[in-house]
């Protein structure tokens, strides 16, 4: 048993912020402002709320170890207050079987410290041509259908697709970016685009997506989840569909919220992600959207790449950055402009992405799982990222000072992460 006193507890359900303390026992958390009991731990002022639950990272196993693995993104995950890992299905091969489903679950339990909840793919090998094995993956545990950062090409067989999904009482997660117009493209159409003459694709791309799959999701009533909204159009369109269709939802990246097309400059290829950054007008237009509520869930869409795939020409270079690590002191500038309170930021990061999956963590209640994260958001500190727990080392932030530490983070009441310095 274990007591934290002297701390402000977060609350993203009532959206309150509260000094007192926090007791949790067996795994769960047992009692809120009550009488100190067990091990005390006087946290003088810090924060503490409900672990980060993080939808749409990659763990690049199997296949890609040299990347990141369960035990190095999980060590990352706890380091950065994230919990759960609700994992994309994108690797090398694609979990796309029962039998590699089956790997990845022994694998993560084996060496992760965090909660891993995988996806998988919704065709084999990510062809969009023959359904994968669906009734079976969700019967090992497979907790959502999703091509990762691919676009389903072949839009009757999608709608077949998500009719089955339907039956089976799960949902799609997708990447609505219409590929006959984004493929090949590194940066967002615009005048920065056409100055550093990079191949570039219109955020129509992106719309045109979106309206697909909101059309075929309403058409069949499956639960849809849009995993990155990162434009103005996209934002308009969704907020069109919320109003008649309450089974959809939506995402975006703390990277899109956090930057925009002017950090590409020059060529830095950190900052290449998928899809591109966008202009400060759409990144405006996200955050507005998380104001709303048209938007639901901020992830880190960690995407790990070797040195060998990043030190290439901007054009060449693989796309992604890492963000486990720094999903929270990034995503707490939001509360530093003004912009969210605390509570209503952890609804974004913790109680949202748990409701979506139907768990009972990411909240602060009595009775619940105890998943916490404890930190100091005034603390500032100087990101190298060579000290990140990643294998790979891509972030966007390197050299950046950020504010905001985490401390400690609990798994089921263990501690998986202590800050020592």
């Amino acid at each position: 048993m274990i007591t934290f006193k002297n701390v402000h507890i977060i609350d993203p359900e009532s959206n309150r912020e509260s000094l007192g303390s926090l007791t949790i026992d067996n795994g769960i958390i047992e009692k809120i402002d009550g009488p100190i009991k067990g091990e005390s731990i006087d946290c003088k002022g810090a924060c503490l709320a409900p672990g980060i639950v993080d939808i749409g990272p990659k763990i690049c196993e199997p296949g890609e170890r040299h990347k990141e693995s369960f035990r190095t993104a999980s060590a990352a995950a706890a380091a950065g207050g994230v919990t759960c890992l609700v994992t994309r299905p994108d690797t090398s091969p694609p979990i796309d079987t029962p039998e590699i489903l089956e790997f990845f679950l022994t694998r993560a339990s084996n060496s992760a410290k965090v909660k891993i909840l995988p996806m998988v793919t919704l065709s084999k090998n990510l062809c969009g041509k023959e359904m994968s094995e669906l009734g079976f993956m969700k019967d090992l545990g497979a907790i959502a259908f999703s091509e990762g950062l691919n676009y389903f090409h072949d839009t009757k067989y999608f709608q077949k697709t998500m009719q089955y999904i339907k039956a089976l009482d799960l949902f799609i997660i997708g990447h609505p970016q219409e590929n006959s117009l984004s493929e090949g493209s590194v940066a967002t159409a615009g005048a920065f685009a056409s100055k550093l003459g990079l191949p570039s694709v219109s955020t129509v791309a992106e719309k045109i997506g979106l309206e697909r799959d909101l059309s075929l999701a309403s058409l069949t009533k499956v639960k849809y989840h849009a995993d990155q909204i990162t434009t103005e159009e996209a934002v308009e369109t969704l907020k069109r569909y919320k109003k008649t269709n309450d089974r959809i939802s939506a995402g975006t990246s703390i990277h899109h919220i956090s930057l925009n097309e002017l950090d590409i400059g020059p060529y830095r290829t950190f900052f290449k992600i998928t899809p591109p950054l966008r202009s400060e007008k759409d990144r405006l237009a996200v955050i507005n959207g998380l104001k709303d509520g048209t938007i639901d869930i901020i992830g880190s869409f960690h995407t790990p790449q070797d040195e060998e795939s990043k030190r290439l020409p901007y054009e060449t270079a693989a796309p992604g950055a890492i963000g486990l690590e720094t999903i929270l002191c990034s995503a707490l500038r939001l509360t530093k402009d003004k912009i969210f309170n605390l509570p209503t930021l952890f609804k974004f990061l913790s109680l949202n992405p748990a409701n979506l999956i139907g768990a009972p963590f990411g909240r602060i209640r009595e009775g619940s799982p105890a998943d916490l994260v404890l930190f100091d958001p005034d603390e500032p500190f100087l990101i190298d990222r060579f000290k990140l727990k990643s294998k790979s080392k891509n972030t966007p932030f390197d050299e950046q000072t950020m504010q905001g530490r985490v401390l400690m983070t609990y798994v089921n009441g263990e501690e998986v992460f202590r800050r020592y310095n």
